[in-house]
């Protein structure tokens, strides 16, 4: 699959998503109406390496990786215990190859926070992901409606 092609399936699949890309990189932000500065961080895609994000070698010609962040619960039944955050410019130590492709595995760097990642998935594998997807799309869809309760407290809650 292309990078394009995850983007769109995940956009139009999901409700409230916002994208924002820049430097090689397309996030998703759960934002229904933009009520929020920002949103709630759902899903990235990314092209290439960052300066202290170079585990995943994107630099290789035509690689990329999808991101997503998961409920801690489903992490933990995927991976087992959550690893400690790595120090700054490190990377977790889960002992997987984090350059793989087409492979479910944590983020290399927010594996800590319950984030996975993909490099270069197969159609088949994205569908196979598309139910944790989904996963971090409801998590988000919490997320956000906490962040909105506590930005306007006396304001009524947002209809799903």
């Amino acid at each position: 699959m292309h990078v394009a092609d995850i983007i769109e399936r995940i956009v139009s699949g999901f409700e409230g998503l916002v994208p924002k890309s820049s430097w090689g990189e397309t996030s998703l932000f759960y934002n229904p109406g933009k009520l929020l500065p920002n949103g709630v961080y759902f899903c990235t895609t990314k092209e290439q390496n960052g300066e202290n994000d170079k585990a995943s070698d994107l630099s290789r010609e035509g690689i990329f990786r999808l991101s997503f962040g998961l409920p801690k619960a489903t992490y933990e039944e995927l991976f087992g215990s959550r690893p400690k955050r790595p120090i700054k410019g490190g990377i977790i130590d889960t002992g997987h190859d984090f350059a793989a492709l087409n492979k479910l595995m944590p983020h290399p760097i927010y594996g800590w926070m319950s984030w996975v990642q993909v490099l270069n998935p197969s159609k088949s594998t994205f569908e196979s992901i598309l139910p944790l997807i989904a996963e971090a799309h409801s998590n988000a869809v919490i997320k956000f409606k906490k962040k909105l309760k506590i930005a306007a407290p006396d304001s009524p809650p947002l209809a799903r």
